[in-house]
């Protein structure tokens, strides 16, 4: 099967792809909004990024104990419906609850944090892999646009809740709320668990006769109750730490920073307004996730991984000089790998592992690397606040990402395929050159 350079997805591609932009945009709204715009209102920005970590660990332990099981769904699909709705619900609950009742509120932000995230980068995330094996880079490149795009509605969002003096968070929601709702009915209507179930083809691949793209998927979905990447194996894998953590940082840094952006923009005086700032952080951030997106497809996961590296290590030098400028060159260097970070965990599951494996793989792949994310918001919190200030968020988030390179050098999809092989002979099953040459 021959990997398609273009970006026709067919029309229920897209239709997934545009599932999972909006579903990322909800999950940036309902989780960094209000702990960079609400705090003071619900409790004081220390209790939330509280409610925000514990909240994200749990999610990621719901995702380690589910990924024991997606062999064993009858629909992953289904399963993202019912949390995207439980998600829909908790959000309107956000948004509706007054701060007079800021106890409720806090524990309907922390079911959210948990709903919303396993919905948007768990649950769809298995979807585009098993939609879009060879072509996930390009896929999530575009989707995760929506993390550049939500960080620049953050200006408009505060600015329509405060609009009248007094903070009216329900008009701030409100479109929010409206567009993830559309979101989740695109994915009721449209998207099944595979494309072969709504007349679709894997990566639209149309070469492939609706008998043989039926074939594949029955095989695929037989030989996923039998994955030999059980939850110990793939944790006994050196490579997957190796090529996990790396991704965990990128994260880290990406996210925690844009939870920040106002305090850091303050602190190292950089000289244009924050609505400027944050525009240019849109732009390089759509840049950087379509770009690094596209060499995730065209050169392999792994180059791409290290080239996002090297933008962390470019990102903590300029932001450890004294200046202004250096600073926002920093911070739009930062933003250059913050939609692509979010890539990686459906690509590095999808590139180095069988697609039959991709599901019990990614439920390990995205819950670790999304534990070490959930610390960002207190580690650059804690760095800001301290003696060392702005720079010495830069100065962790290079040294992090001297770290992310090292490991990310040497993961070898070589011995990848070695772990799988040794497995697959320990189960009876045979071996075969599928994940020979992956890059």
């Amino acid at each position: 099967m021959q990997q398609k350079k273009s970006i026709n997805f067919g029309f229920r591609g897209w239709m997934l792809l545009i599932y999972q932009f909006i579903a990322y945009i909800a999950m940036t709204a309902y989780t960094n909004y209000p702990l960079n715009i609400l705090a003071d209102m619900y409790g004081g920005a220390q209790k939330i990024s509280m409610i925000f970590t514990g909240c994200t660990i749990i999610g990621v332990i719901m995702q380690l104990i589910l990924s024991s099981y997606i062999g064993k769904m009858k629909s992953i699909k289904l399963f993202g419906t019912l949390l995207g709705a439980a998600a829909l619900i908790l959000g309107v609950a956000v948004m509706l609850i007054s701060p007079a009742h800021v106890t409720l509120w806090q524990v309907c932000y922390g079911l959210e944090i948990v709903c919303v995230t396993v919905y948007a980068t768990f649950a769809i995330g298995i979807l585009i892999g098993q939609w879009f094996p060879r072509r996930k880079g390009t896929v999530m490149g575009i989707a995760t646009l929506a993390f550049p795009v939500g960080n620049a509605l953050i200006g408009p969002f505060a600015a329509r809740v405060f609009a009248d003096g007094q903070p009216n968070v329900v008009n701030g929601f409100l479109p929010f709320i409206i567009v993830a709702f559309i979101g989740w009915l695109i994915g009721v209507i449209f998207i099944k668990d595979y494309p072969e179930q709504c007349g679709a083809y894997r990566d639209n691949d149309k070469s492939l006769t609706p008998e043989i793209a039926k074939a594949m998927m029955e095989e695929e979905i037989e030989n996923k109750r039998t994955t030999v990447w059980k939850l110990g194996h793939t944790f006994g894998c050196a490579d997957f730490w190796l090529g996990t953590i790396p991704l965990g940082f990128l994260l880290m840094f990406s996210v925690g920073a844009m939870t920040q952006t106002s305090a850091i923009i303050e602190a190292s005086g950089m000289p244009l307004p924050f609505a400027a700032i944050m525009l240019l952080v849109c732009i390089f951030g759509c840049i950087g996730s379509y770009v690094l997106g596209l060499l995730d497809t065209k050169l392999g996961t792994k180059k791409s991984v290290i080239m996002a590296t090297v933008l962390m290590i470019l990102a903590g030098i300029l932001g450890t000089i004294p200046n202004g400028v250096t600073a926002l060159a920093a911070l739009l260097c930062l933003s250059l790998f913050m939609g692509a970070s979010s890539n990686y965990m459906v690509s590095i599951a999808a590139q180095y592992w069988r697609r039959e494996d991709f599901p019990s793989v990614f439920g390990v792949v995205n819950p670790i690397a999304n534990i070490i994310q959930s610390i960002g918001p207190m580690i650059i919190a804690s760095l800001l606040f301290s003696s060392m200030g702005y720079q010495g968020v830069f100065l962790v988030c290079g040294i992090f990402g001297v770290i992310s390179l090292i490991m990310i050098l040497a993961f070898s999809p070589a011995r990848v395929k070695a772990k799988d092989d040794r497995y697959r002979a320990a189960a009876g099953k045979p071996l075969d050159d599928t994940l020979v040459g992956r890059k």
